[in-house]
Order: structure tokens, then C-alpha cells, then sequence
């Protein structure tokens, strides 16, 4: 199976073949990889180097033209590095453009804590009218990039991981989809959390909703669960829907509990595997963790 930056390059690909007002900018990540692309497009993939600043202040600028940008790096240096040229460049100036990443919250953690981004959406919580993409498959990704690149000039982030579900999902932009349904509890399982969050679940009367897209956070779709005591998996900072979770429940009892990564560095790098141990989102830790959530029998 191709992994979803794969699918990315590909996509992109045929993208910049069919639609004239289609843009790419890099910042060297990924650049090798669409070397073809850049010798079929030179005046639409654009590298700018190291320089993320750059690219994202040249990314508004094609839209300021009337172009659908796409900007590609890692996450740590597409939404951390420069955020206050997505909060000026695109935000201030009402353009739109796509944000995908690659990496995720802790892929590469040979990389050192530069290559790690698992702060990426919450810091995007602080902006408003983004919509954001946590795919967990290829074919996902593929389906919410196509439709993040031909949805309007809204700005969208499509948040890319080599974690990823073995299967893909009927995903649906905007909206969350229900895969498993039960009395005791609502567990909202973002993007590659999926398949850990089934498997720790498995044998237990509870609600899984998987969410591939986080913003809007589909408020109708956790109402319409059932119960109302939450469990979100997420597998960026923990708790970054919680007040998303809440303000859907407002008028209602309830309790959420999330799960995801934790702000203190975790800096033994290991391998991603080890990371979601360490974390607690692998399915043991998440069983052990939402079992104990569960309001008593």
C-alpha cells in the first residue's frame, strides 16, 4: 500500500494537469518527487527553498491572482514555522489556499523535535473559517484533497501521517461516520486512530464515530451518538476538540475525556510505534484508558 504522501504527489500530479488555475509551492520537501511536475509546470511548481516563510507569503500571493495554491512540507514547517504568514498572508488578506502536510505529530522522530508537530490544529483553532482534513488512508486522502482543492478559495488544511488504518473509510467532508454503535459511551476516533481505537474497543458497548474531517466539527453527528459521556482520540495534542465536544453538548449532562499527545516532550525518539505506546494510544493503552472512563455498571 502507498502511503498517504505518496498519494499526495500523485494527485497533485494530475491536479496541476487538468486545472490551469492549480499551483504548486514547495519548500524542497517532497521537490525530487515531483521533479516531472515542476519540468511539465515551471510557472506553476514553484520551490522556494528552506525559506517557509516564503512559501507560505507566496502562496497567498498566487491567490491573490485568481490561482488554488497547494503548499506541501512537513507539518512542524508549514504550520508552526510560518504562522503568522498564514495568519497575515492568507487569513488578513482574505485569500484562500490548501496546506498539506507530511509527518504528522511524531513520524520521523529521528528528525528530533523540529520534525514534530502534534501542536499543528490546535494552533489553527485560533484562526477562524479553516477547514481541516486528518485522513487515515491513502484512498481518504486522495478523496479530501481533491475536494479541498476544487472547494471554493476557503483555506483548508490536509494533515498527512504515514500512520494509517488498514482500510479505507466512505469518508465524507465535513461529516463524521458511525462504524460502530453502543449504549455506554461515544469514542471519536480521528483519522489513523481508527484502527487502534476498534481494536481497543472491541467487546465493549460503545459508540465509534471515525472523523476524517475535524473542522467544522460535525456537532450534529456527536448529538445524534447517543451517549454523551466522550472519549476523543486524537492524534495530535489531547483534548484540541475538546471545547469543540463541549459546545456541541452545552444544553446537555455530559463529560469528555480526550486523548492524544501530550504537551511535554516526550524525548526518548524511538520510532512512531513507540511514541503511540509511550502515549497511550496504542489499543492496549487506549482500552485501559477508556474502560476506566466508563460510568460504572
Amino acid at each position: 500500500m502507498d502511503t498517504m504522501r505518496d498519494r499526495f504527489i500523485t494527485v497533485a500530479t494530475e491536479l496541476l494537469d487538468q486545472d490551469p488555475r492549480t499551483a504548486l509551492v514547495l519548500a524542497d520537501i517532497s521537490a525530487a518527487s515531483l521533479a516531472e511536475a515542476a519540468a511539465a509546470h515551471p510557472d506553476r511548481v514553484l520551490n522556494v527553498g528552506i525559506r517557509e516563510q516564503l512559501l507560505i507569503g507566496v502562496t497567498g500571493g498566487l491567490a491573490l491572482t485568481g490561482m488554488r495554491p497547494i503548499a506541501h512540507t512537513f507539518a512542524s514547517f508549514l504550520i508552526e514555522r510560518p504562522f503568522e504568514q498564514i495568519k497575515l498572508d492568507l487569513g488578513h488578506q482574505g485569500v484562500g489556499a490548501v496546506l498539506v502536510s507530511a509527518a504528522g505529530s511524531y513520524d520521523w522522530p529521528a528528525g528530533g523535535r523540529t520534525h514534530m508537530s502534534p501542536g499543528d490544529v490546535a494552533l489553527l483553532d485560533t484562526l477562524p473559517g479553516w477547514t481541516v482534513h486528518v485522513p487515515g488512508h491513502p484512498e481518504e486522502a486522495e478523496a479530501l484533497l481533491r475536494h479541498a482543492v476544487g472547494d471554493g478559495d476557503k483555506n483548508v488544511y490536509v494533515r498527512l501521517s504515514a500512520h494509517q488504518n488498514t482500510e479505507p473509510r466512505p469518508v465524507e467532508p465535513g461529516r463524521f461516520l458511525a462504524v460502530r454503535q453502543g449504549s455506554k459511551a461515544t469514542v471519536v476516533a480521528v483519522g489513523p486512530m481508527l484502527d487502534a481505537v476498534l481494536a481497543a474497543t472491541e467487546g465493549l458497548d460503545i459508540t465509534v464515530l471515525y472523523a476524517a474531517s475535524v473542522r467544522p466539527f460535525d456537532a450534529a453527528a456527536l448529538r445524534a451518538a447517543g451517549p454523551t459521556d466522550v472519549v476523543l482520540v486524537e492524534p495530535y495534542l489531547a483534548g484540541t476538540s475538546g471545547n469543540e465536544a463541549h459546545q456541541a453538548l452545552a444544553d446537555l449532562p455530559h463529560r469528555v475525556l480526550g486523548l492524544g499527545v501530550p504537551r511535554e516532550e516526550h524525548r526518548h525518539y524511538g520510532s512512531m510505534d513507540e511514541h503511540l505506546a509511550a502515549y497511550g494510544l496504542d489499543a492496549a493503552g487506549l482500552r485501559a484508558r477508556i474502560v476506566s472512563f466508563l460510568p460504572p455498571a
